[in-house]
């Protein structure tokens, strides 16, 4: 690399890490005070999930930062007339913009990476960080209190006392949605929150409890299950790496085929027996809700994968316009250019990639391509700005 790329390369790699430690720290105390708003985590826990929050916000940060770079970079070079001298001796723009196209292909693989091993870890890590917090704030209540209740499903926990994750004398009733109160007593028991699952399995010791319409029992040991307050939640796509996306689709396509073949045959059997009303039964019925929703599944995830791919390759396909159009408006303020170049992209590149992404889960337009619309309607417009800069 010539010395005078290596001087460029530079400049743009000591904005870049400073804009982007900026950003990524404003982002990350907005999503740390948004997970705490949804968990109940107290300022102890945000400190230990802090650092798992980081590697999830940077694919966001990473193209608009770029963006900024390119245009503060290249907006003073060409301000200070160097890229007038570089002409001068000789040495073409695009010899000067080369180190950005390169940083930008760099740091798109960068956040395909992220998004696609960093980001499933990080919030899997999070997720693990908030069970162990659940299980140490339930017990300090009850070490503090003896007591904890829930109001749905209901749930009443008294003590004699807590001994690390140990209850002593603990008494359980517990009402389901709809149903009479359980009551379960214990010489002790111990809990173990399984976030996943959306439960609190409690081993209890010595136990005895009534349950409505059933004779007492008793045992030496048990396992009883009680719901957390909230449903189980679904794994999201964007929790999974494309590898476990694609096996996820081969599953699912495997019981699409099933789905079908099952409605087909009981079609038929219908039709060959004149029993048309036999169409309009539950099983006939469920057998189109679960094909709607098998194939929700395999859009939503299709979706995803072509869209990590898309959005990573932002970064450089706003290089590419970027730089050359930072470098035409060499007479403006820094912040002006970066607002000329920066607004169009949020007027319409990102509506229109959420217009894309919502019609390809809609199963409207294929993914495969509509993805990647906002980013081929960059290409002409940076290749004007760029062969004015080479030709001016």
């Amino acid at each position: 690399m010539r010395l005078l790329q290596r001087y460029v390369l530079g400049e743009l790699i000591r904005v870049f890490l400073l804009v982007v430690s900026v950003l990524t720290v404003l982002l990350v105390f907005l999503g740390a005070f948004t997970k705490a708003s949804e968990d109940g985590l107290g300022p102890a826990e945000i400190l230990q999930i802090l650092p798992y929050l980081v590697p999830s916000l940077l694919p966001f940060t990473i193209p608009a930062t770029m963006l900024l770079t390119v245009t503060v970079v290249y907006g003073r070079i060409a301000a200070d007339h160097e890229v007038t001298a570089a002409k001068a001796a000789g040495i073409s723009a695009l010899s000067l913009l080369m180190p950005s196209f390169v940083m930008g292909v760099v740091l798109s693989i960068a956040s395909l990476l992220l998004t696609d091993q960093v980001i499933p870890w990080a919030m899997t890590s999070i997720d693990n960080r908030v069970a162990l917090m659940l299980e140490n704030i339930f017990l300090d209540i009850l070490r503090t209190h003896h007591i904890f209740v829930r109001r749905d499903p209901a749930i009443t926990i008294s003590v004699h006392d807590v001994e690390g994750n140990k209850l002593i004398k603990p008494t359980f009733h517990f009402t389901p949605r709809g149903g009479e109160t359980i009551h379960i007593f214990a010489d002790e028991a111990t809990l173990h929150f399984d976030l996943h699952k959306r439960v609190v399995r409690v081993n209890l010791i010595n136990l005895n409890g009534v349950v409505p319409d059933h004779e007492s029992f008793r045992g030496q040991e048990d396992v009883w299950e009680f719901p957390l307050p909230d449903e189980p939640k679904k794994m999201k796509a964007r929790s999974r790496s494309i590898r476990e996306l694609r096996e996820s689709l081969g599953g699912i396509t495997f019981d699409l085929e099933g789905l079908r073949a099952g409605r087909d045959v009981e079609t038929a059997f219908a039709l060959a027996t004149g029993d048309f009303d036999r169409l309009d039964k539950p099983d006939m019925l469920q057998y189109d809700a679960d094909l709607i929703v098998k194939k929700e599944e395999v859009v939503t995830n299709h979706t995803e994968i072509h869209s990590r791919f898309a959005l990573s390759a932002s970064c450089f396909f706003f290089t590419l316009l970027g730089g050359p159009f930072s470098i035409l408006q060499a007479k403006r303020q820094v912040l002006t250019s970066f607002i000329m170049c920066f607004l169009p992209i949020l007027i319409a590149y990102y509506p229109i990639i959420f217009l894309m992404m919502n019609q390809s889960k809609n199963d409207v337009v294929n993914p495969a391509w509509a993805m990647w619309v906002a980013n081929a309607l960059i290409v002409p417009v940076a290749w004007y700005t760029l062969r004015r800069v080479l030709k001016h």
